[in-house]
């Protein structure tokens, strides 16, 4: 599927941040956001898949074909990982072969019998990233997932996300690393900030007086 986003305006608080938001993103394409921090890219994902309501604009797509990676790992810290995955694949009905499947992708093997409190910062990230392959959903929204990764497992989940993108899934990622992804495209946020937003920065006093 093909997802198009149209004059989207995202809200970050009471505040909007971002307006006339348009892109599309294609089967089997990443989509890679870039701007500098608090520029809206979190805002943006959070926007697309529901959590935050938009101030205007159209998404073609529903929030439930989405799959969203954000900074939080969302890990049950005294389950173990094998727990946490079956917990994910019984919540988007991919059972059993998936998490064999997830847990493979992510080098997770030796680390299914650990409870989530005992890992690193990297192991709990993999885990975390592993739910990605555990929604079957075709478009994945990932808000800096490589964080915590050395660079083994960031071209792991590289391989994770190429993938995806071959059978027909999507992606838009915040990230300031290179992925090395096929078919990959950038979109810098700052062309869509709120002007009202900068009026506001460069006068903090603004809205008082309006």
């Amino acid at each position: 599927m093909t997802l198009t986003v149209t004059n989207l305006a995202c809200r970050r608080g009471q505040a909007v941040v971002l307006r006339d938001v348009c892109f599309t993103l294609a089967r089997g394409e990443a989509l890679i956001l870039r701007g500098p921090n608090g520029a809206g890219k979190t805002t943006l994902l959070r926007t697309l898949c529901g959590l935050t309501p938009a101030v205007a604009g159209t998404v073609s797509a529903d929030a439930d074909v989405m799959a969203y990676g954000a900074h939080a790992d969302g890990l049950k810290a005294q389950l173990t990982v094998a727990e946490n995955l079956a917990f994910w694949a019984a919540a988007f009905g991919t059972g059993r072969p998936a998490v064999d499947r997830a847990a493979q992708a992510f080098d997770l093997g030796g680390l299914l019998s650990r409870r989530a409190a005992d890992l690193s910062a990297g192991q709990k990230r993999r885990a975390a990233l592993a739910r990605m392959t555990l929604t079957d959903r075709p478009v994945w929204l990932l808000d800096e997932p490589t964080v915590s990764l050395d660079a083994a497992n960031v071209a792991l989940f590289a391989k994770a996300v190429t993938a995806h993108l071959q059978g027909g899934g999507s992606a838009l990622i915040a990230t300031h690393i290179d992925l090395g992804l096929p078919e990959t495209r950038m979109l810098d946020v700052t062309a869509f900030a709120a002007r009202a937003s900068r009026a506001r920065e460069a006068d903090p006093f603004a809205e008082a007086v309006e």
